[in-house]
């Protein structure tokens, strides 16, 4: 058992795919008891990627420290358990779409009848109330609406989606904040609270400042900072940042080409603004002619904020990832070893100490036992396909 501020919680995870699981692990990490009911089928996030057994790489990861339960809330016996188990939970986060935790008697109301120090998270793509409740979403529509899409323009001068689950992600660490903070004013007042998160909303709130400008420059907000970017070299690809007009002057005399910062095209944030295809072509053109390593060794010397773009397999072999943990290796007895990053605010021990994700339905013998049921009772339970197990 991991210890941490949250041993002796325990927690109902509801949830499938990765906003409602990832703060359940997060709480996990903490050490909290988490059980993850899920469908006979499992979660959908099984299903999505290349196979290990009954896992991906994404249900692997989002649902480590977990115990885990398979049953089929169709079923009224089912749907007892599940009630058996919320009712002795601390937490309960579900990411079904609005109203059917309710209709499966597992809502809010309900449950905050029987345990008023009881924590409700609901996560969904639009929030519980608003005309949008009943649309379904995934991480790209919610980048589309929330506008992180139009903000993210490609070379193409089109927009683009971030090519990882970010949204999802982020709700899921929102989600466990305001847990912790639901549980500091539940230890203050003695009652739980009902928190209520959305996809789109927490994809919106990274955009605050970004949203700001829009309004307050009449839809028009300043290019700033340009060259910075993506450049190539001659074997990959450096990330350029500029903060102040005097970095320009340093990076023009570290590629060699002191002119540039002298041109009138170019010697302002805003020239460099109005004239940005010809700046980056400028640079391009000089950066192209050596390697990442040579110029990463220049743009360092001349103090400009600068890396390379790494792949992943650069990352890990970073020495001050290395140095730092910054990478913890999953080892499931029945899958291969994978690598993941150490999570921040959670030392490298805790972390690496998490147990793998449950299989479907592989702690479900133990959890019904816990919660009274005999040996005679389980069978009928499975004979009913009400719970599967292993």
């Amino acid at each position: 058992m991991i210890e941490g501020a949250y041993n002796g919680l325990k927690v109902l995870d509801l949830g499938q795919g990765i906003a409602a699981p990832y703060c359940a692990m997060i709480l996990a990490m903490h050490g909290a008891e988490v059980v993850k009911l899920e469908p006979p089928g499992g979660d959908w996030s099984r299903g999505l990627g290349k196979s290990y057994g009954d896992h991906t790489a994404m249900s692997a990861h989002f649902n480590r420290g977990k115990r885990g339960i398979a049953l089929d809330l169709r079923a009224p016996a089912s749907r007892d358990v599940a009630l058996a188990l919320a009712k002795r939970a601390d937490i309960v986060i579900e990411g079904f779409r609005p109203g059917v935790a309710a209709r499966l008697g597992l809502g809010y109301e309900a449950l905050a009848a029987l345990n008023q120090r009881l924590i409700y998270v609901s996560i969904s793509g639009f929030g519980q109330e608003g005309p949008h409740i009943a649309m379904p979403l995934t991480v790209s529509v919610a980048q589309a609406f929330s506008g992180m899409a139009a903000i993210n323009i490609g070379n193409d001068g089109g927009p683009h989606r971030v090519g990882a689950m970010i949204v999802d992600a982020l709700t899921g660490v929102y989600a466990a904040q305001a847990v912790g903070v639901a549980l500091y004013a539940r230890e203050r007042r003695g009652t739980g609270a009902r928190l209520e998160l959305s996809l789109t909303q927490s994809a919106a709130a990274i955009l605050g400042h970004k949203l700001a400008e829009h309004v307050l420059e009449d839809g028009k907000p300043q290019i700033v900072n340009v060259p910075t970017g993506a450049h190539r070299t001659s074997d990959g690809w450096v990330m350029i940042a500029l903060l102040r007009e005097a970095d320009f002057v340093r990076l023009a005399t570290a590629l060699g080409a002191p002119e540039l910062a002298v041109d009138p095209r170019f010697n302002s944030f805003a020239a460099r603004a109005a004239n940005s295809p010809a700046i980056f072509a400028a640079l391009g053109e000089i950066l192209a002619r050596e390697t990442t390593v040579h110029w990463l060794k220049a743009l360092r010397d001349a103090d400009i904020l600068s890396d390379r773009i790494n792949g992943f397999d650069d990352w890990l072999a970073d020495p001050h990832i290395a140095a730092t943990g910054g990478a913890v290796t999953v080892a499931p007895v029945d899958m291969p070893a994978f690598k993941v990053p150490r999570t921040p605010g959670i030392s490298t021990e805790a972390d690496a100490a998490l147990p793998p994700a449950p299989h479907i339905g592989q702690h479900g013998r133990a959890i019904l036992a816990e919660l009274g049921y005999d040996d005679a009772a389980i069978a009928r339970l499975t004979a009913e396909n009400a719970v599967a197990l292993p």
